[in-house]
This record gives C-alpha cells, sequence and structure tokens, in this order.
C-alpha cells in the first residue's frame, strides 16, 4: 500500500473525527435505529430508512478514514531541515510577478487542503510547481486564466 503523506496536524484533525464517528455519532445512530424500529412497521418507516442511511455513511467514513490513518505518512514541518528547499509541509510566502499580490500557503495532504486558510494539496498545479524550489526563485503555474509566475519570497518550516 502507497503512503499518504500528511501533516501531523493533519493527522489529529482525522483522528478525532475517527474519535467522534465512533464515540458520539456511531451511538446516537443506533439509538435512532432503536426508536424508528419501537414505531413499528419497518417496511413504510422513513425514519428507520434515514437511520440505516446515516449508519451505512458513518460506517463507510470510518473505514476510510482507518485506512487513511494506516497508510499515513506523518510529516511535522517543524522538524523539517531541507535547506530552504519547498518541501511537503513547507509554509511559501509567495509574490505574483505581474500584480505583486503576495500570498502565503501551507503544501499538506489531500485531506487537509483548505484555500481559505493558505492549506493548498501537495498534488494541486501551484504546489507541483513549487516543490524543489528555493527562496528567490521563480515558479509558473498553468491557471484557467493562463500562466501565473510567482517568486518565492520566504520559505518556512513552522
Amino acid at each position: 500500500m502507497a503512503t499518504i503523506p500528511i501533516t501531523k496536524r493533519g493527522a489529529e484533525m482525522l483522528k478525532a473525527e475517527l474519535h467522534r464517528l465512533k464515540t458520539v455519532d456511531r451511538r446516537a445512530v443506533i439509538n435512532a435505529i432503536a426508536e424508528a424500529r419501537s414505531h413499528g412497521d419497518l417496511s413504510e418507516n422513513a425514519e428507520y430508512d434515514a437511520a440505516k442511511d446515516r449508519q451505512a455513511f458513518i460506517e463507510g467514513r470510518i473505514r476510510e478514514l482507518e485506512g487513511k490513518l494506516a497508510a499515513a505518512q506523518v510529516i511535522d514541518p517543524s522538524t523539517l531541515d531541507a535547506h530552504g528547499k519547498v518541501v511537503f509541509g513547507a509554509t511559501v510566502e509567495l509574490e505574483e510577478e505581474a500584480s505583486g499580490e503576495q500570498v502565503k500557503y501551507q503544501i499538506v495532504g489531500e485531506d487537509e487542503a483548505d484555500l481559505k486558510h493558505g492549506l493548498i494539496n501537495v498534488s494541486s498545479p501551484i504546489a507541483r510547481a513549487l516543490i524543489g524550489k528555493e527562496e528567490g526563485d521563480t515558479a509558473e503555474v498553468q491557471t484557467p486564466g493562463g500562466v501565473k509566475r510567482y517568486e518565492i519570497v520566504a520559505v518556512h518550516y513552522l
């Protein structure tokens, strides 16, 4: 099985979701099924069907999270020493050459990516363009609006 890179923070988020699903959500859906069963005829019981669907979703998500955590290669960005290169987990400050706009991104795993918070997926076009580059280098990124060029202002391992 291939390993999936994930930051320490991302692994903790997945573990917290898994714990909640197993200890809170699973119990709640079992109670909902029991309550729906107490109403009698299951063949026309919409509450029962909805609770069973919810149970199937929860059990599927638990299996998915357990699989991801089993395959995870947890990387703590604060322990990286990549000598200024952009690597998985690095936080990169960029300046778009055309507009001068400055942005800051951390390169993270698929499950923790959130562009609104500056967390970009390692397999995204911008992350792929940045990986391996150093402070002062220029990265070209193919976007739907055309090619954008970014200068790497700083690389941090936070």
